[in-house]
Parts: C-alpha cells; sequence; structure tokens
C-alpha cells in the first residue's frame, strides 16, 4: 500500500514598499523580500497588495481583502498558540 503525502502551498498577501522595474519589494508581517513582476501583467505601485508564490507576484488583491487576509491569519496563528 502506497502512502501519498499532499502538501498545498499558500500565497499570503504581501504589501509593497517598493519598485524598481520588475522587481518590488514587499513587506509580509515585518519581513521584507523580493518579489519578480513578470507574470502579473498590471502596473504595481507602492502600497499595493499582491499574492506572491515562489518569489512571483501572481495577482494584486483589493486593500481590503488583503488586510482581511491578514487579520485572518493572525487569528488563526494565535489559536494555534494558545494550543500549544
Amino acid at each position: 500500500m502506497a502512502v501519498v503525502t499532499s502538501y498545498m502551498c499558500l500565497a499570503v498577501p504581501t504589501r509593497v514598499v517598493a519598485v524598481n522595474g520588475n522587481l518590488a519589494t514587499v513587506n509580509v508581517q515585518g519581513v521584507h523580500t523580493q518579489a519578480r513582476l513578470d507574470a502579473l501583467g498590471e502596473p504595481v505601485a507602492i502600497g499595493d497588495y499582491l499574492l506572491v508564490h515562489a518569489g512571483f507576484a501572481i495577482r494584486r488583491l483589493d486593500p481590503e481583502d488583503a488586510r482581511e487576509t491578514l487579520r485572518l491569519f493572525d487569528e488563526i496563528f494565535a489559536l494555534q498558540a494558545e494550543d500549544g
């Protein structure tokens, strides 16, 4: 009998803090990282929220939706911390 393990990748909303050509510096919970903009196909500005997967921005998000998603992640992490 084979054991199948599957993993799910999760793209977290990130906020753009700088743009230099096809490279954006994004912030997620105080951590800055780089995201390529090549696959996005639309302009990006400082303050925009993006979904980033494997170093590539894959979607621009509505700011309110992004903030709500981040709030929900915070809630989930707080519950997990309570459970130990």
